[in-house]
């Protein structure tokens, strides 16, 4: 008798018991202050997700947990650009019901002319470009991911 197929685990919230502690979310100490939303595909907040950003070029990371309105923040360096690639830091995305985390990039809206010549960027259509690059917003970057809907956050392959 063969046993029958069941669905996937769920996943989270979880993420406050051991995840996410304070004082992962600044990377430096006088950085480029980044801040967003992590958002349904009805703009309603997670509140329980865990967002990770990654410096590939200086090896730094960090971790902040989403509040109740779904809000995260960061204080990073801008990376620099190599290999022909624009600077931005890899984003991923850990929510409920996710099963496997999503990966996403932040692009600087100060970079035009190297976005532009960016391989990866240049590849996508232009609507979808705009939703890879932060918007400045009261002297900070904001980012806003949305997991599904008209304005989706453009996730890739990890």
């Amino acid at each position: 008798m063969a046993l029958p197929i069941t669905p996937s685990q769920t996943v989270g919230p979880y993420y406050e018991i051991g995840c996410v502690r304070g004082g992962q979310n600044e990377l430096v100490p006088d950085g480029i202050r980044i801040v967003g939303q992590l958002l349904d595909g009805n703009d309603e907040a997670i509140g329980d997700g865990m967002i990770e950003v990654w410096d590939d070029v200086d090896r730094k990371w960090g971790r902040a947990g989403t509040d109740k309105n779904g809000g995260f923040s960061f204080v990073v360096s801008k990376p620099a650009a190599v290999n022909g690639s624009a600077p931005h830091l890899d984003v991923f995305v850990h929510a409920r019901g996710l099963l496997k985390n999503q990966l996403t990039r932040i692009y600087f809206p100060d970079e035009a002319e190297a976005n532009a010549a960016d391989p990866l960027l240049s590849s996508l259509p232009e609507a979808d470009r705009a939703l890879l690059v932060a918007e400045q917003e009261d002297g900070a970057m904001r980012f806003d991911i949305r997991l599904q809907g008209d304005r989706q956050t453009i996730f890739f392959q990890a």
